[in-house]
């Protein structure tokens, strides 16, 4: 049996999402399932009338881009999870390429490279996040997060040992999950591009950008004292 991968979609409000929608359920790779978590959105719903039946929409009320993806993850039925923000696209091939490499070098978690594309979807530029060895990696994560969230591919097993995202969290939520898997997981790179991250005058990170800092600094602060532990015992457990 083939694994399948659960491709979880947050919407709320956003114009692009029959783009990223399209991106998902036309993978290359057969074994999906696509999980469109509406949080309560009052714009744009009926552009995935023409897309209900390849999809598995899921409505709630507004609560913010963790508690979707906690729904979308607790409905999932794939043994990897894949996260998808409304405003960005997949390319095809993505979970083929990343999915056949994680079961070469036998990884859980793995993150990778992307495109930043603008509100025409016309490429600005490329980025490959690699940082270099785990050490190298935990000294940045203790600075920032390296890693864009939609390249993520993880282990379903991983939120039945460690938990859903945190919701108190509702802008850097998934760099806390990030830093909570870390000391128990290998993080490994895929170094080809594997999705297009929008820029665009909408987009949270511009709209809620000092809330997201003081929000980075609270996940510093919990998570500080394991890592540096980990620092000091050479990036792994013994």
């Amino acid at each position: 049996m083939e694994p399948k991968v659960s491709i979880v979609i947050p919407f709320y409000n956003c114009a692009y999402i029959e783009q990223a929608v399209h991106s998902a359920i036309h993978q290359t790779y057969p074994h999906i399932e696509v999980i469109v978590v509406d949080d309560g959105s009052t714009e744009h719903v009926e552009r995935l009338q023409p897309f209900m039946g390849s999809i598995h929409y899921i409505r709630k009320e507004n609560g913010g881009t963790a508690t979707a993806l906690n729904e979308g993850i607790k409905q999932a039925t794939g043994d990897y999870f894949v996260w998808l923000s409304s405003d960005d696209v997949m390319l095809l091939d993505r979970v083929e390429k990343q999915l056949k490499f994680m079961r070469e070098v036998k990884a859980s978690f793995c993150h990778g490279a992307y495109h930043y594309v603008n509100e025409k979807s016309e490429w600005l530029d490329t980025v490959h996040p690699e940082v270099g060895s785990r050490l190298e990696m935990l000294q940045v994560l203790l600075e920032g997060c390296p890693i864009n969230g939609c390249t993520v591919m993880l282990e379903m097993e991983a939120f039945e040992r460690f938990g859903l995202f945190d919701t108190d969290f509702r802008y850097t939520h998934d760099y806390e999950m990030w830093m909570r898997l870390f000391p128990m997981y290998e993080l490994f790179y895929y170094n080809e591009p594997l999705m297009c991250y929008r820029l665009h005058e909408s987009m949270g990170t511009k709209r809620h950008f000092k809330a997201l800092v003081a929000e980075m600094e609270k996940v510093q602060e919990k998570h500080r004292p394991i890592l540096l532990n980990l620092l000091q015992v050479g990036g792994y457990w013994k």
